[in-house]
């Protein structure tokens, strides 16, 4: 409204006028501000009666996360470990040398980015584990 921009509200029609853009922003506006009232407050006497918020199962289910993350990063270390040890045998000595070689063969890292150092040092990392 500031930028004399015209503006159709498909529930008043194409006449309204700036007044009335007002009326109805000040409306919801104010429907916000008790919506969020009335939420505090059914949290706030739910939390009172007793009731545990938020995911009653966040330990378990963060635990499968980790152990899935987990043996994904397994399995593709066991993908790369063969093309790093062959980068190894074409005298590539430093992680950086490793990581260049894996770079020029186009393979991607887990996440589709290029291979640096400490990415090669994770896998070998993993592999020793």
């Amino acid at each position: 409204m500031d930028k004399k921009v015209n503006s159709i509200v498909t529930e008043l029609g194409k006449d309204v006028n700036t007044f009335m853009l007002h009326i109805y922003a000040s409306l919801a506006e104010q429907e916000c501000t008790l919506i969020s009232e009335r939420t505090t407050a059914a949290l706030a006497a739910a939390k009172t009666r007793g009731v545990k918020l938020g995911n009653p199962n966040l330990d378990q289910g963060s635990a499968a996360g980790r152990e899935k993350q987990s043996e994904e990063a397994d399995r593709f270390a066991a993908n790369v470990l063969p093309i790093i040890r062959q980068a190894k045998k074409a005298r590539a000595s430093t992680l950086q040398q490793i990581a260049d070689a894996l770079n020029d063969r186009g393979v991607a890292t887990a996440r589709g980015g290029k291979w640096y150092p400490s990415n090669v040092k994770n896998i070998l990392d993993r592999a020793e584990a």
